[in-house]
């Protein structure tokens, strides 16, 4: 080789990025934790992007709505429109949850890319349409459904629990016979309804069966919760035992392990503690079960007020 002989590098050219990408997020609020999620999906697809030679960032898609069905996605509206004018090749997104509100949302949106040729990658979860067939990402999709679904349920029942304890649940001021709701959703006294449910107490510790309080109830023209003529003897009975004419709200939840919540003085009383006892307690003398040793068994006689009634 010559002294003067002169070497030059010439460094390869970089792959030319050919590959349309469109990245697509969505959050369900413009809350400030909702918004600092949107800007790391964003963050972390851009990244994404810029680190495949191949690929070329044509948009950034970003949805802050409901995933409610009917919930307005004017941003997911847009991407497919791009991707029916072949301005996209890819779809980047986080998560099969952020790009489609349900597995019939989902689906559908897939098989409208797939007939467009546009390949779809759910960062998250690692799968990529171009190399999934459509049984296993529809086996895939109901799979996470249903694990969201769950999540779900427990977070709503885990929501109920707290707010039993806390006293803030609804249930505890659901109305029934006796009571309305006043504008900010509390308990107050029907005066009408009130006076009929101390009458139904009255009559009980009289003596008259349910069958009674119900001819009563017919003979003065009282009419029953839903408006009929007739009670039915189901509704007494439960009013007979309903501790929330004393002031008192208990809630079970029932589970592996059952736990009772008591809100006491939760409402006014329309019945005083002792006359509602009384009534506990002629309830269970009246009674035609009795429990042994070896179980329920039930007694030879049943309570009878036929006398008492008739006068």
């Amino acid at each position: 080789m010559a002294e003067n002989t002169r070497i030059h590098f010439i460094p390869p050219k970089p792959p030319k990025r050919e590959k349309r990408v469109g990245i697509y997020c969505r959050v369900s609020s413009s809350s400030t934790e909702q918004l600092k999620s949107l800007t790391a999906q964003v963050s972390a697809l851009t990244r994404l992007t810029a680190a495949t030679p191949q690929w070329l960032l044509v948009d950034v898609y970003m949805d802050i709505a409901s995933g409610k069905a009917g919930s307005s996605r004017r941003e997911f509206a847009r991407l497919l429109d791009d991707c029916q004018s072949h301005k996209l090749e890819i779809i980047l997104t986080k998560s099969i949850s952020r790009f489609g509100r349900d597995t019939v949302d989902t689906l559908e949106a897939l098989n409208q890319l797939k007939i467009l040729g546009v390949r779809v990658i759910f960062e998250q979860e690692a799968l990529d349409t171009a190399n999934t067939d459509s049984d296993l990402m529809i086996s895939i999709l109901e799979s996470i459904a249903q694990e969201e679904n769950e999540s779900r349920s427990d977070n709503i029942r885990w929501g109920i629990k707290q707010r039993a304890a806390q006293g803030t649940l609804k249930l505890y001021n659901r109305k029934c016979y006796g009571y309305k709701n006043d504008v900010d959703g509390s308990l107050i006294i029907d005066e009408v309804e009130a006076k009929n449910v101390q009458l139904i107490f009255e009559l009980y510790l009289q003596g008259k069966s349910i069958i009674g309080i119900v001819a009563e109830l017919e003979r003065l023209e009282i009419k029953s919760p839903t408006g009929r003529d007739k009670w039915s003897k189901r509704t007494i009975d439960v009013m007979l035992s309903n501790e929330k004419y004393i002031g008192t709200v208990r809630l079970l939840n029932s589970g592996e392990n059952e736990v009772h919540y008591i809100a006491e003085n939760n409402n006014p009383a329309i019945i005083s503690d002792a006359k509602y006892q009384a009534v506990q307690i002629e309830k269970s003398r009246r009674s035609n079960v009795m429990k042994d040793k070896n179980g329920n068994q039930r007694k030879g006689t049943k309570y009878s007020s036929k006398s008492k009634d008739t006068k």
